[in-house]
């Protein structure tokens, strides 16, 4: 990417799930669900909106080679996608033990992200 023009952040939670990619989504989606870019056009090339790059940072606090990247991918409508992961959000205690589940524990994941958008 040569400019950024635009960048949001957005946390996701998955409480009992420990699902990354139910976390990361919530986290994209937190990120991007509250804006609107009506003048991102005059910032592209050409002004074509498909031709912006979107680049996706997720902080993932267990499970990284679990995530499903075209998953992620699909929740930006338009453009170049790329995903980026790393180790950082948080796993903490949901507050319930699990103790007849041996398949399952009482962790929460949480996901921060960051939606880089340009050109």
């Amino acid at each position: 990417m040569k400019k950024i023009i635009f960048i949001q952040t957005g946390t996701g939670v998955d409480v009992h799930g420990q699902d990354v990619n139910e976390a990361a989504s919530r986290a994209v989606k937190d990120a991007i669900h509250y804006n609107s870019m009506p003048g991102i056009r005059g910032f592209l090339p050409e002004g074509d909106i498909n031709k912006m790059k979107v680049n996706i940072k997720l902080a993932l606090p267990l499970d990284l080679n679990e995530l499903d990247h075209n998953k992620i991918k699909k929740l930006i409508p338009y453009g170049d996608v790329t995903v980026e992961v790393m180790t950082g959000g948080m796993a903490t205690t949901s507050g319930i033990f699990l103790e007849d589940q041996h398949d399952k524990n009482d962790l929460m994941y949480i996901v921060n992200a960051s939606i880089e958008v340009g050109y």
